[in-house]
């Protein structure tokens, strides 16, 4: 298997809402798509979005899951001051603050972000860590 991850897809309630967060709110740029799901091109991968009972019904469960999944999704930048500027820049596109942005025991610096669908977001300073191209 190639280590790659091609797509994200997140479950959001409100298509037209999570869009406006997601283009409009945090600025990334989306591809033009039809119906039911939108796609962001991201730097190496895509995010998708997708009403979250059309996706277990894709998948084959049951739609009523509820609370922490056990995922997130994390946003590394390139200083401190930047995961601030995120976290803020998120803020007021309609996240919720779930975590301040504070120093961390393994030398970082990161704080979380909930979408309005809920899903969890890090924004990190990791000094010795630089993902993607």
């Amino acid at each position: 298997m190639d280590p790659t991850i091609s797509i994200v897809t997140l479950g959001v309630d409100d298509l037209a809402a999570a869009v406006e967060f997601y283009e409009d709110g945090l600025g990334l740029p989306k591809h033009d798509s039809e119906g039911e799901i939108a796609f962001f091109e991201l730097s190496g991968t895509w995010l998708a979005l997708y009403p979250p009972e059309a996706l277990a019904a894709d998948v084959g469960v049951d739609p009523a899951g509820s609370g922490f999944a056990g995922v997130t999704l994390a946003h590394n930048v390139d200083g401190e001051a930047r995961v601030d500027e995120v976290l803020a820049e998120a803020e007021r596109a309609g996240a919720t603050m779930v975590k301040p942005a504070t120093h961390a025991d393994w030398g970082g610096y990161s704080g979380y972000f909930a979408d309005p669908d809920g899903n969890l977001w890090e924004v990190a300073y990791a000094p010795d860590f630089s993902p993607g191209p």
